[in-house]
């Protein structure tokens, strides 16, 4: 009996060994197509995914944005999978940063709505930080149309400059964000995102005509 159940335990650890490891790569995969695009110093990452992606390096723009989009498709339907038998895949589960894999990969599908309450019942258990719940949220709230909390998500336009989402408090939206357990401010966050940072209401975003919005990926 004892010999079967040191077995038992040894095929879940394994389990469990796989699933961080597939975790740890779909994080990975989520996250080398954006840092190819938007983040700084990027030209070296351009290359090396053009070489091994076998496109000219002159249209990595266009490619890039297609494999960004078929992987989060496919990784989208593989995290549905995890969570239907593991329920979020948290600290205790798989442990740190592993934690964070499958909250990007919702972040950046059309599936928020569906797994936001998940997301939050993660954080307020500290299977995942709370920082990431409220990011979640503010995408949540902006694709809605409503103003955001933490003052996390920025939108650009076809053209005219990039602007920090509305807020609904924003004179106190740097204490909710320290609370959060953001370590930046919202102005500081903004000019990560290279946005001069201004507040904003719905009626003066809704005033922008001729434009059509697209999220600024973080």
């Amino acid at each position: 009996m004892l010999s079967t159940a040191l077995g038992v335990q040894a095929q879940q650890r394994t389990g469990i060994l796989r699933l961080k490891h597939e975790l740890d790569s779909l994080y990975y995969v989520d996250q080398v197509y954006r840092a190819a695009m938007f983040a700084d110093n990027k030209q070296h990452l351009v290359d090396s995914l053009a070489a091994a992606q076998h496109f000219p390096v002159a249209e990595a723009s266009q490619r890039l944005i297609g494999l960004m989009l078929q992987t989060d498709s496919s990784d989208i339907q593989r995290v549905r999978a995890i969570i239907q038998r593991y329920g979020y895949p948290g600290r205790t589960l798989v442990g740190t940063p592993t934690n964070e894999a499958a909250f990007y990969v919702i972040q950046h599908s059309n599936r928020i709505a569906q797994y936001l309450p998940l997301i939050k019942r993660a954080a307020e258990q500290g299977e995942l930080p709370f920082r990431l719940y409220a990011m979640m949220l503010d995408r949540q709230l902006m694709y809605q149309g409503q103003p955001q909390v933490y003052g996390t998500q920025g939108r650009s336009y076809s053209s005219g400059q990039p602007f920090i989402w509305p807020i609904q408090d924003p004179i106190h939206v740097n204490e909710l964000r320290k609370k959060a357990g953001f370590d930046q401010t919202v102005e500081q966050n903004a000019q990560r995102m290279h946005i001069t940072y201004q507040v904003l209401t719905l009626d003066e975003v809704h005033k922008m005509l001729g434009y059509q919005p697209q999220a600024t990926q973080k």
